[in-house]
């Protein structure tokens, strides 16, 4: 395992941790609500030959917001990915967005052009790209309504229902269910009250998209088929008259078998 050093940001209104593991050219790894701990096999890999900077995004785990009641917005974890990569003095970067993480990079590319040569949004969940957006808000809406009355499992299966994700009440039990640690609990009231709605619902920008300079591919995995995710890629690759960037395994690919997502991945940022 590579030796991370970390440390924080402050910037306005939070304080962004973030860790940084080997040198060369830059590339930075980041999901919503996922932390850094998500991604460390992959900077492990990819920090043999580059500089990795990982976060945790704003609200979530090791990153503190001053004001918790407020929403966590694409536009705000984009500006603060901008002072990450300004800060560490490393840039222009390659950026790999993960889920929300894959709402934070389009909205970088649109708002910061120049800090990013790639960007790779591995299965956004842009929800409003999709015909059937209207009922999509209503699940997202129940979604949300259960976890603020408690009903943690619950709103995880709505979740889960609403993304055609399925997992076995063992699973479901296993993450959701029981005795948490009290920074879990924080985490899941922040992603589902401050943050889903919020990055499920943005809109990008097209036009900007289309004529930034920088080279914006959008990544879908090999086993998501007929997910949300999978509907939600596809119709942001038809608008911006592209095609999708397959990487192995599903929406966690990159977690889940590191050793196999790594080579595709030097793959597409060699071009």
């Amino acid at each position: 395992m590579t030796t991370a050093t970390t440390d924080s940001l402050r910037v306005e209104d939070a304080s962004l941790h973030y860790e940084l593991r080997g040198s060369g050219p830059l590339v930075v790894l980041v999901g919503a609500p996922m932390d850094a701990r998500a991604f460390e096999p992959l900077a492990d890999l990819l920090a043999v030959d580059h500089t990795v900077l990982t976060t945790d995004p704003r609200g979530i785990n090791r990153s503190t917001v001053d004001d918790r009641e407020r929403d966590s917005t694409p536009e705000q974890r984009a500006d603060d990915l901008h002072r990450l990569i300004r800060h560490v003095d490393a840039g222009p970067a390659a950026v790999l967005g993960s889920s929300g993480g894959a709402v934070s990079v389009p909205a970088l590319v649109q708002a910061h052009p120049e800090v990013v040569h790639t960007a790779i949004a591995h299965e956004p969940p842009l929800c409003e790209l999709l015909e059937d957006r209207a009922e999509l808000r209503v699940k997202t809406e129940h979604v949300i309504a259960a976890q603020a009355a408690g009903d943690r499992v619950g709103a995880f299966r709505e979740f889960l229902a609403m993304a055609n994700i399925f997992l076995p009440d063992e699973v479901v039990q296993q993450v959701v269910g029981g005795e948490r640690p009290a920074q879990d609990l924080a985490d899941e009231d922040f992603q589902y009250q401050r943050m889903l709605r919020r990055t499920s619902q943005w809109l990008p920008d097209l036009d900007a998209l289309r004529a930034a300079p920088t080279r914006l591919l959008i990544g879908l995995g090999e086993d998501s088929a007929g997910q949300l995710c999978d509907r939600a890629s596809r119709a942001l690759t038809s608008a911006l008259g592209t095609a999708p960037t397959l990487f192995p395994g599903g929406h966690t690919g990159f977690a889940d078998d590191a050793a196999a997502f790594e080579p595709r991945l030097r793959e597409v940022l060699r071009g």
